[in-house]
């Protein structure tokens, strides 16, 4: 009996250190990076590759734990919580959602978002362990864009009423519109799989579809392009994945990969000794233009030279073609 009283006192010492250590502490000197995205599409999957690529390329030796949301909000705070207890050294939201529910949980360690568009909407500006890249686009440009390329005046949005971004570009778009004298028709939606059904709610009451970097609503792109194809409407998209598989007319936005690699330089910056506080929030900058000249053609629009001759890429016959 004096032999197992020893035995168990000798193991419960043992044990202490394994209790006291807690969740978010660990020494084994491995650098865990985790990335918490809010959907499966190109533009998100882009934005990972080139984070991971980046920090492969300046040797930066990391563990990821790489957690997709599948939209849920609910679920990006799971994924929060779940990075909490593994103890995460640095966390990165791709999406507004999965950046907010970051840095709802986490006070004392780095978070950097990526793809925020409207970083204030978000709750995001300002805190002291939060920074990232935001993807605002130009709405101003791409209305002139809409108008002078269709002559729209009635322009559709669908867009997620959950999402802080989605409500941000929608407010913002109807707002160029009434100062342009343009009529704006919104449809909302609180998943992807009620995107089609929205679509077709406003589709026959619009000359123009415009979508917004909303990325519930670019995740059904293709039954919404579907929608337009079939009424005749021309699809303008903020997102320039949106560009390939789809009878999107014009995308305008940003190259994805560019914008991992960027959040990837800032996750090296946070590593080689600098603050989130010190770093802000980063804009990305070189718009570019996706043309799909079969749609054109389908639809009897004609595209301005000059706009062709600004196109990044450029869709015919089935083709892209890089200028």
């Amino acid at each position: 009996m004096k032999k197992l009283f020893t035995f168990v006192s000798i193991m419960l010492i043992a044990l202490i250190p394994a209790f006291s250590q807690g969740a978010g502490e660990k020494d084994d000197g491995v650098l865990r990076i985790g990335i918490s995205k809010l959907l499966a599409h190109p533009a998100l999957d882009a934005i990972e590759n080139g984070i991971k690529d980046y920090l492969a390329q300046n040797g930066v030796e990391a563990v990821f734990d790489t957690q997709n949301a599948n939209g849920e909000i609910s679920t990006a705070s799971s994924i929060a919580q779940l990075f909490k207890d593994e103890g995460c050294d640095i966390v990165v939201g791709i999406a507004t959602p999965t950046a907010q529910a970051l840095a709802n949980t986490f006070e004392d360690i780095p978070v950097v978002f990526a793809s925020v568009t409207d970083v204030p909407a978000a709750g995001l500006d300002g805190i002291e362990n939060v920074c990232g890249v935001s993807d605002a686009v130009p709405l101003e440009e791409h209305f002139s864009l809409i108008e002078r390329l269709t002559g729209a005046r009635r322009i559709g949005m669908v867009y997620t009423s959950g999402e802080a971004n989605g409500i941000a570009m929608m407010e913002a778009m109807k707002a160029i519109c009434e100062r342009n004298g343009a009529e704006f028709v919104a449809a909302s939606v609180s998943n992807s799989a009620e995107v089609k059904m929205a679509a077709e709610s406003i589709v026959e009451r619009i000359d123009a579809m415009y979508v917004a970097t909303d990325n519930t609503v670019v995740s059904a792109i293709s039954s919404l392009s579907d929608t337009c194809r079939d009424q005749g409407v021309p699809l303008f998209s903020a997102d320039t994945t949106s560009a390939f598989g789809s009878d999107v007319l014009i995308a305008g936005g940003f190259d994805y990969y560019a914008s991992g690699l960027l959040t990837g330089e800032l996750i090296k910056r946070i590593i080689d000794g600098e603050t989130p506080s010190e770093i802000g929030t980063v804009f990305l900058t070189d718009l570019e233009l996706y043309i799909n000249m079969d749609t054109a053609e389908t639809l009897g629009i004609t595209v301005p030279t000059d706009m062709l001759e600004s196109a990044a890429y450029i869709i015919k016959d089935g083709e892209s073609m890089s200028i």
